[in-house]
């Protein structure tokens, strides 16, 4: 399996800002939660590496992952969760956002983590079209 089979990335008609600001926006529209943003180009400045603006952010929403934590079996996948969304800036000053297939990995799975994993990928793709949406 390659790479653009586990993950998907969008390009943002949007700069880096604003396409934060809206997916941030995006997330609460949708009714999802925002536990934490993690700025990792900050986080390499605190060791000295300059790297180009990354923020990722973990999304969750209790209606998906209660469904797992509640179950002893499933809870297995709790590493996975909450969802993440990456927001970054490459070389050519283009701003991206990127995602784990979920929905790949869930159909290996089956079951109840399937449903989940499915239903979840479902909003993210919903929040993240809402965000870039002109």
């Amino acid at each position: 399996m390659n790479i653009n089979e586990l993950f998907f990335e969008t390009e943002s008609p949007f700069g880096f800002q604003e396409t934060i600001d809206r997916l941030t926006q995006s997330i609460t529209v949708m009714g999802w939660k925002m536990p934490a943003v993690h700025d990792l180009q900050q986080t390499m400045l605190n060791y000295g590496k300059e790297v180009l603006p990354v923020k990722v952010f973990e999304i969750c929403h209790p209606k998906h992952s209660s469904r797992i934590l509640e179950k002893n079996d499933e809870r297995i996948v709790s590493a996975l969760m909450p969802c993440r969304i990456s927001v970054y800036e490459k070389q050519n000053k283009k701003t991206f956002i990127s995602r784990l297939n979920s929905g790949t990995m869930a159909a290996s799975i089956g079951g109840i983590i399937s449903e989940v994993m499915s239903d979840a990928t479902h909003d993210v793709e919903q929040i993240i079209e809402l965000a870039i949406k002109n």
